[in-house]
């Protein structure tokens, strides 16, 4: 399916709704249209990058409260799915699920986000939180294996938490000084083999 693009060009900003170029008889002598041109529907990178960030985070709150078996299904765009990521869990017991449905809900919320819908909180079996672009579920052991979600969207993409959590950079620690006055890094020593 092709979308048309908005393009709004340097001549006094009018719209032109087409495929993405400029006409010709808009470009001025020796400019490239696509230099002088906005395109209004690309996709926004940093909204991927934003619900990856928050996805991790959920996952790390799961993991802080020594959730079972983390698992992240990414849903497929035409396979009517309502949300992008679900973050499925287990706990060992109804105390151990609601602590782990707290801290998502207490992280996620340090990060300005807020769950627009929540269920099975006092049952304590099944603990879904809906933050509209990815769906957390906190399971019984036994409600996960009757319910089966990752046989029900079979469909989905299956990844690991370690693909969504980033990893932080390592930092360079600058000690001394060379001969020309610039900060050399310090190398780590490696660690002796015992005989």
């Amino acid at each position: 399916m092709a979308f048309a693009s908005l393009v709004w060009t340097a001549e006094g900003g009018r719209p032109h709704v087409g495929c993405g170029r400029v006409p010709a008889a808009e470009t001025r002598a020796g400019h490239d249209a696509t230099a002088r041109r906005v395109t209004i529907n690309q996709p926004d990178m940093t909204k991927r990058n934003d619900l990856k960030l928050q996805v991790s985070e959920a996952i790390l709150a799961c993991q802080d409260k020594q959730a079972d078996n983390v698992t992240v299904l990414e849903l497929e765009k035409d396979s009517g799915a309502f949300t992008d990521y679900f973050v499925m869990c287990s706990g060992s017991n109804s105390r151990q699920i609601q602590a782990i449905a707290d801290a998502v809900d207490e992280r996620l919320e340090a990060l300005g986000m807020r769950v627009t819908h929540a269920e099975g909180y006092k049952q304590a079996e099944w603990v879904l939180l809906d933050y509209v672009d990815f769906v957390v579920h906190v399971f019984s052991e036994k409600a996960r294996q009757f319910y089966d979600l990752e046989r029900l969207w079979k469909s989905a993409k299956r990844l690991e938490p370690a693909e969504l959590i980033a990893k932080p950079k390592p930092r360079r620690v600058m000690t001394s000084k060379s001969a020309a006055g610039k900060a050399v890094p310090r190398v780590p020593k490696k660690a002796r083999k015992k005989a």
